[in-house]
Order: C-alpha cells, then structure tokens, then sequence
C-alpha cells in the first residue's frame, strides 16, 4: 500500500493529517499500539519541523507525506520545500551541552519511536522506517 498526501504549510492541520495516515496504516495491518503513539509522535514532529524549520511557515509552499507499507517495514517519507540542513549539527537535547538549546527535541523524538531514520542529502526529506512486528 501507498498513500501520498499533501499537507498545507499550516501548524493547525497536522493533528488532522497524522489524523488520516494513522487510519491508512491501521488499516494496512501496521499494530495499534505503534499506529496511536510511535507513528502519531514521530510524524507529527516531522510535519512541525517542515512546517516551521523547512518551508518557514511559508503559506505558498507545502509539506508532502508518503507512506509506503510493505510486509515488512512502513516508511514514512515526509518532505519540504526549504532549503534543508544537516541533522549532524542538531546537538542531543540530552547531552549537557544540548540541555539548554531551544532546538532538536523533535528530531530526538522521532529517533526515538521509529527504528531508522534517513535524510535527503539537501535535508529537506526524512524518512521515517518502522519495522512491522
């Protein structure tokens, strides 16, 4: 399965796009548990940071969301139109040196709930892997 979605540079919309991801992966097979938490978490940061960091709250410009099911593994792909950057200088929120920095939690999160992550090498795309268990 395959769903594409293209979501407005707007902070408002995010919760009702995972909203629609979450039911197509639910459907798909993807387990509750991952569907309600993991995958809502994970992508609701990397829509806030296309939305803001990428396209800069840019009305004329979108954020585009793929998911693509497998047997195995759910990748989540969403992408921006900004400029991108490089996730090596995002500090770890949970160093002392990255306790005090107003950035980087989002992308620490997403870390956190899928199993791999990647970027596009201008860094205006993440993907987002989760394997199915």
């Amino acid at each position: 399965m395959e769903i594409s979605v293209r979501v407005p540079t707007a902070i408002d919309v995010v919760e009702e796009a995972v909203d629609l991801v979450a039911r197509h992966c639910l459907a798909a097979g993807l387990p509750a548990a991952t569907a309600r938490f993991k995958l809502r978490v994970a992508l609701s940061e990397a829509l806030a940071n296309a939305i803001i960091y990428g396209n800069r709250n840019d009305s004329e410009k979108s954020v585009e969301v793929r998911v693509v099911v497998t047997s195995q593994t759910i990748a989540v792909h969403v992408s921006d139109e900004g400029d991108g950057f490089n996730p090596a200088d995002i500090p770890n929120p949970t160093l002392p040196d990255g306790l005090e920095q107003t950035s980087g939690r989002g992308l620490f999160l997403i870390r956190e709930m899928v199993d791999e992550v990647r970027f596009n090498e201008k860094g205006n795309s993440i993907c987002m892997m989760m394997r199915r268990a």
